[in-house]
């Protein structure tokens, strides 16, 4: 049986974290994740995690400033500070909700200095605490300019940082967008995965229809021995609640 996350940045996005982490555990989801929680409360996040016995799985870094542009701050250079004070709070956040996983988004830029300055803070990150720090690659389509866009790039510094603690964020919605072939890419890459998400392509809805077929995709994922939940990480059409009989048939 599959099971899955609740990604809280899309689902539910009209309720406060809390209330969206109750919903998630009343509609059936075994865990949650979210994008920027920071401006909620973390006493209530963690006292409604408490109560429905689900984890938090992973959230984000800040994006910095959004209203000129910024999406993510690890490959900027000139804003190492700023960068390393996005992946404190981000673990101080995880640390006290008991987050397994911190995705640092590198932003946009380009070039050999974005990547000196994103390997300095991945390292900087990775010292920085035994959680499962992530990077994933955005579709040049969603994120046009973002520093981090093919999986072979990922592994690359992945490879080069060599460190337990830092995984692929395999978003299939994204791989199936900039590169294609998700299976074969799911099987190669596995080692070095630690968190999937999904949803439809191209339209980025619930991943029950679109062009990349999810039967399949469930399938190889649980061939390959994968055993935590996947993150549904999609803009409902409608009402969340109304959208949810996909996960009824994939995890039953």
């Amino acid at each position: 049986m599959t099971s899955f996350s609740a990604n809280l940045g899309f689902l539910w996005a009209d309720r406060a974290l809390p209330a969206a982490i109750r919903a998630a555990r009343a509609h059936g989801f075994d865990a949650v994740e979210c994008h920027w929680p920071y401006e909620t409360p973390v006493l209530d996040v963690m006292a409604a995690l408490e109560e429905t016995g689900l984890e938090m799985l992973g959230l984000n870094t800040r994006r910095g400033d959004v209203s000129n542009g910024d999406n993510g701050l690890a490959a900027l250079p000139q804003r190492e500070e700023e960068a390393r004070a996005a992946i404190d709070e981000a673990i101080d956040y995880a640390d006290r909700t008991d987050t397994a996983a911190i995705h640092v988004m590198a932003g946009k830029a380009s070039g050999s200095k974005a990547q000196t300055t994103f390997l300095r803070n991945l390292d900087y990150a990775t010292t920085r605490t035994d959680r499962t720090i992530l990077i994933e690659p955005l579709n040049r389509h969603d994120a046009p300019g973002y520093f981090l866009n093919t999986t072979m790039q990922a592994r690359d510094i992945i490879t080069e940082l060599a460190v337990p603690n830092l995984k692929l964020m395999f978003d299939c919605y994204h791989v199936a967008r900039n590169e294609g072939d998700v299976l074969f890419r799911l099987q190669d890459l596995l080692p070095i995965i630690g968190h999937i998400q999904v949803a439809s392509v191209p339209g980025r809805r619930a991943p029950d229809h679109g062009e990349l077929h999810y039967p399949t995709v469930f399938s190889k994922i649980a061939d390959l021995g994968w055993k935590k939940p996947i993150g549904a990480e999609y803009k409902p059409s409608g009402d969340t609640e109304e959208g949810l009989d996909w996960m009824k048939r994939y995890n039953s």
